[in-house]
């Protein structure tokens, strides 16, 4: 049988080249098609990512061993995973963790500021799916997968079931493959993923699930792609840097200057937990602000 070690260096390999094989086709699709050129720096700035988070993997420095040990060693219940309604009640356990922390990553600012790695491509292509941010390891994470310790589930079941998630959410991250008929309303597909990386005001915040799509739909945060409103990919303010250094410090150090300009110490706390665009003047930026925003503008102004 294989190590674990070798069968993610395996899996990385697979990734890595099938998201260099849909490259090339694009170049030439794009090139024969007279559309805007495929950029391959955004290739490039993924490989980087993923060959930083490979670096900081060696280092001994992570919340997820801590965290999942203390929950461990005051669980409620040890599980034994021998029957398919158990592995189906942790998979929807586990599908719910996810979203709860994903949909954290985008509400608030702490974790967005290692988060919008992810969605700081400007076009979306398997590539985008391997570019996770270097900080993602310290950023906290884990404490939503916690509970699923602390209720029973091995510490390595739970970072397995995480893995497999992670694993599938790869093929969402493409342009080229149509809307799946029924499938829409329980998983998670390409056109609800591209969805969630849009930037356009309408499609913000919204789709969070991993593997399915459900929870989106019981909290009211399903949006479905629309014709009539094209994608646009990337953050509300691109990032326009090819410096990987850039990428993936920049929400960090504008999080960092907003603290330390700050003039008291709740102000500095709200920039911490509050959403991302959040400023204390009420003029930032936030999913609900630029909604206003844009709701303003396309009313028709009053005629006196």
């Amino acid at each position: 049988m294989l190590s674990t070690g070798k069968l993610s260096s395996y899996v990385t390999l697979f990734i890595v080249a099938a998201s260099l094989i849909e490259a090339v086709v694009l170049t030439f699709r794009k090139r024969c098609n007279g559309q805007v050129p495929f950029d391959w720096s955004e290739v490039w700035l993924s490989l980087a990512d993923l060959a930083g988070r490979k670096l900081f993997a060696l280092l001994p420095v992570s919340l997820a061993t801590p965290v999942f040990h203390f929950a461990w060693t005051h669980r409620l219940f040890t599980l034994t995973i021998d029957n398919v309604l158990l592995v189906l009640l942790i998979f929807v356990g586990q599908e719910f963790c996810y979203y709860c922390y994903h949909r954290a990553s985008h509400r608030m600012r702490v974790f967005w500021a290692s988060h919008a790695v992810h969605h700081s491509p400007n076009q979306l292509t398997l590539s985008s799916a391997y570019r996770l941010g270097w900080t993602s390891k310290l950023a906290g994470p884990v404490v939503f997968f916690a509970p699923l310790v602390w209720l029973g589930v091995r510490p390595e079941i739970a970072v397995a079931m995480l893995s497999f998630n992670l694993l599938y959410q790869f093929w969402l991250h493409n342009t080229w493959m149509p809307k799946l008929g029924w499938l829409e309303y329980v998983f998670n597909t390409p056109s609800a993923h591209r969805v969630h990386h849009a930037s356009n005001v309408d499609y913000l915040d919204a789709n969070y699930g991993g593997v399915l799509i459900v929870f989106d739909r019981l909290f009211g945060t399903y949006v479905p792609e629309r014709e009539a409103e094209p994608c646009r990919y990337g953050l509300v303010t691109p990032t326009r840097s090819r410096n990987p250094f850039v990428v993936e410090f920049e929400h960090w150090t504008s999080l960092a200057r907003d603290i330390a300009a700050a003039p008291d110490w709740w102000t500095a706390v709200r920039h911490v937990i509050l959403p991302p665009g959040w400023r204390a003047d009420g003029a930032g930026e936030t999913t609900e602000a630029l909604r206003e925003r844009s709701l303003a503008a396309a009313q028709p102004e009053s005629r006196v």
